[in-house]
């Protein structure tokens, strides 16, 4: 028997509802989400190292920190440059890190991690995602405890790709319910916010084409469920529809990304990430993330739809 390792570490998979889910110890991240046999979430293979972000959760901030610099509590703190090209610190602490297995059943799986202080973070946070397979699809639901003696800054966002079995996402029909762009400038870092203009205006579904998306929006319009209001991406083509949504309240911003800047040219072939996150970037800079107290906690799901795991 073989003892080489997957990069990814440990393989968790569920399978329910003609849904097959795939997690992965490095990071707690799905490699996979398949529903009757056919990909929803652009992964990647087992024997790869995750790329491009694929499935990963951002904690304790999503996006970016201009410099990797921020103050809290009258503390000044530099994070490490995870993003050296743009000088920034980019997507949290945890998405690399070991997380283990806290419970699964039939459609059930829990991994939990629990992030010390380090250089730039001072916090203590236990942290669980939990991953269920219905009948509707994933859900997906994060929680952060603060398990220090003083309060933290804290986001949360996940990196997904949605994909409705396109070769390229140029064919890939987008419904974007938002009003409000963020613009940034040359480092990603926001600079203010913009009605939509009409080339980003995807309120009103119509295919990609060549509309390069690496952008943040806001102000997304809620589906109005009779459970809790929450909003709703989709791409589609060839008579299949992926969809991601979000508790909108937790979820006021997301971001789109069309993978152009990808590198080994794999830009534009690989899904389209759909970001949930529930600050933007800088958020630990400009005051714009949540404030955890000693023994809060935060939670909130999203989840991934397609036409066959709806119509179960």
């Amino acid at each position: 028997m073989s003892d080489v390792r997957p990069p990814s570490g440990t393989q968790w998979t569920l399978s329910a509802h003609d849904q097959e889910l795939v997690v992965v110890e490095s990071g707690g991240g799905i490699r996979s989400y398949r529903v009757g046999g056919e990909d929803v979430l652009f992964g990647y293979d087992e024997a790869a190292k995750c790329d491009a972000g694929r499935g990963q959760h951002l904690i304790p901030w999503p996006n970016r920190i201009r410099d990797g610099v921020y103050t809290f509590a009258d503390k000044k703190q530099q994070l490490p440059l995870t993003e050296p090209a743009r000088n920034n610190a980019s997507h949290g602490l945890t998405r690399w890190a070991n997380w283990h297995l806290v419970e699964q059943s039939g459609d059930r799986l829990v991994v939990g991690c629990q992030l010390l202080p380090q250089p730039g973070w001072d916090g203590i946070l236990d942290l669980t995602i939990t991953y269920e397979l219905t009948g509707e699809g994933l859900v997906v639901t994060p929680a952060a405890t603060n398990a220090g003696s003083a309060a933290v800054p804290f986001g949360y966002g996940a990196h997904p790709y949605l994909t409705a079995g396109e070769e390229s996402v140029d064919e890939l029909r987008l419904a974007l319910p938002a009003a409000t762009v963020l613009e940034v400038d040359d480092r990603l870092i926001p600079t203010g916010t913009a009605p939509v203009p009409s080339e980003f205006d995807f309120r009103s579904p119509r295919p990609i084409g060549a509309t390069q998306f690496d952008h943040a929006f806001t102000d997304l319009t809620s589906d109005g469920e009779a459970d809790g209001a929450r909003w709703t991406i989709t791409v589609a083509a060839g008579g299949r529809v992926s969809s991601l949504w979000a508790d909108a309240a937790a979820y006021p911003y997301a971001q789109v990304f069309t993978g152009d800047s990808l590198p080994g040219g794999r830009s534009r072939r690989t899904g389209v990430a759909v970001e949930p996150m529930t600050c933007p970037a800088n958020a630990f800079a400009t005051g714009a993330a949540l404030v955890l107290e000693p023994g809060a906690t935060w939670s909130a799901s999203w989840g991934v739809t397609s036409d066959d795991a709806a119509g179960e």
